[in-house]
């Protein structure tokens, strides 16, 4: 069973921990002051109600002490007598909801409605009431439909005085505080987010510049030719953290431009002389090569064994003519020298380098691919601007290695296609491909397919890096593919323009 392949989590941009980060240490510091500010209410709430029970608690206190007034003088709100109802009623400074429980020779309890009528209480709140310590502790109680109370109870003559106070004005009003409050730190986090996203966007623009800078080098060639780092951090503050790294990249490109341009002088030399010593040794090989030819000539007898050695001296000279020539015409190209510019017809040169090819191995089976012309009174569609010669030297490298590099009986298809802009040529073969290894480095100079040193077959290791320097300064490009069983090289050209 195949297993599922994790997919790595995307980290978040610096921009987004920044702030998020900003808007985490925020959202805890108005945690703990909305949070202290409530309590601190609540509790100053609790005081408040504390104060007014206990002066509440005095006053019922002092009713069980004075006389209760005539009856007749005070007519009854309820449907109890005058006998059931607490003194602390017809006294004075009593606040609706207030609750006392006065115990001695007779139960009394109740407390007053939001009307200023007299109720009783029920059977489970003067339970609850009862159990409220007589130390004069201020606890809170529970009075079922009633609410949330506060009640403290204290001893009398006659008895015990229990009184409480409704809480439920301080909680609604530490409610509404507390949803304003959570209603302002939505809004103020929101804003704050708005705000921190702009400031960290500013704040780290710098790095942004660093980033882009450090981009548009990454595009640059700088694998040959002359070099130009222009590119550099325009807003590089050494006062700041980010300024600091655009100014250490500053000097960084600096650096690099100055090894570019000195590996650049020290390329220049070696082409030069490269190209001046292949020019010179063009006239030395041509000497020696016109010499060996003139004495295996010469009717003169030769001692034995001379002229397998002037043989041997004529075909190294050869060898190192070709090699002389090819040296040459990559020093040319990397100098930038200037190719012949005509129109060409690639599936010409393709039926041409198919022949020859055909001629030098007969023992392959060699095939070839052209795109049709219609009725033929079109131009041809493989049409592209460029050195004849050279152009036929590289179809000629990519037919010898095909035929050199794969056994006898290998299939080798030439096709030659117009594809949009460009015409394409596809050298396929079916022979064993080439290693891995090889693949990497074949457009270098002087890779061989065999790593030995034997040069029977007259192989340079240049013939792909002569292909591919001559392909690209026609403005197209080289490109193999290969596995065991197909090899294909493509070279893709610009096609000639119309008017062509």
């Amino acid at each position: 069973m195949r297993r599922r392949r994790r997919r790595r989590p995307v980290r978040p941009t610096l921009r987004r921990r920044l702030t998020l980060t900003t808007l985490g240490l925020l959202a805890v510091v108005v945690a703990v002051i909305g949070v202290t500010s409530t309590l601190a209410l609540r509790a100053s709430l609790l005081q408040q109600v504390d104060d007014r029970l206990v002066a509440a608690a005095a006053r019922a206190g002092s009713a069980t002490r004075t006389p209760p007034a005539d009856p007749a003088d005070t007519p009854l709100t309820n449907d109890n007598d005058a006998d059931n109802r607490p003194p602390w009623f017809e006294g004075p400074g009593q606040d609706v909801g207030t609750v006392n429980v006065v115990t001695g020779g007779q139960l009394r309890s109740g407390y007053i409605a939001p009307d200023g009528s007299y109720r009783p209480l029920t059977a489970a709140q003067l339970a609850t009431l009862l159990a409220v310590p007589t130390n004069g502790t201020i606890v809170p109680v529970s009075l079922g439909n009633l609410g949330s109370y506060r009640a403290v109870a204290g001893t009398s003559d006659d008895g015990a005085v229990i009184t409480a106070i409704p809480t439920a004005s301080a909680e609604t009003t530490v409610r509404g505080y507390a949803m304003v409050e959570l209603l302002a730190a939505v809004i103020g986090l929101a804003l704050a987010a708005v705000a921190a996203n702009v400031l960290v966007r500013r704040g780290l623009r710098p790095l942004t510049n660093v980033a882009a800078t450090a981009t548009r080098v990454s595009e640059l060639p700088l694998d040959k030719g002359e070099v130009s780092l222009s590119e550099r951090v325009a807003d590089a503050d050494p006062a700041t953290e980010v300024g600091q790294v655009g100014a250490a990249l500053n000097r960084m490109l600096g650096h690099v431009e100055r090894a570019l341009t000195a590996r650049q002088e020290s390329e220049q030399q070696v082409r030069r002389f490269v190209a001046d010593a292949s020019h010179e040794l063009r006239t030395p090989l041509a000497s020696i090569r016109g010499y060996t030819e003139l004495v295996r000539r010469s009717d003169e007898p030769l001692p034995d064994g001379a002229g397998q050695a002037l043989a041997r001296v004529e075909a190294e000279a050869i060898r190192m003519t070709a090699l002389v020539e090819d040296m040459l015409l990559l020093a040319r190209l990397d100098a930038g020298r200037d190719l012949e510019h005509e129109t060409i017809d690639l599936a010409q040169l393709a039926v041409d380098a198919v022949a020859d090819a055909h001629a030098a191995g007969p023992d392959h089976v060699w095939q070839l691919d052209l795109e049709a012309d219609g009725d033929g009174d079109d131009e041809p569609t493989t049409l592209v601007t460029g050195d004849d010669h050279r152009l036929r030297q590289v179809l000629a490298n990519l037919l010898t290695n095909a035929r050199v590099h794969t056994p006898a009986g290998t299939r080798v298809e030439v096709a030659v296609r117009r594809a949009g802009p460009d015409v394409v040529v596809r050298v396929h073969d079916d022979g064993p491909g080439i290693p891995a290894e090889l693949r990497e480095r074949l457009f270098e100079r002087f890779t061989r397919g065999d790593a030995s040193r034997n040069h029977t077959s007259g192989s340079t290791g240049l013939g792909l890096a002569i292909a591919n320097a001559v392909v690209h300064a026609h403005g197209g490009t080289m490109t193999c593919t290969s596995r065991p069983g197909s090899t294909v090289f493509t070279v893709t050209l610009p096609a000639a323009p119309a008017a062509a």
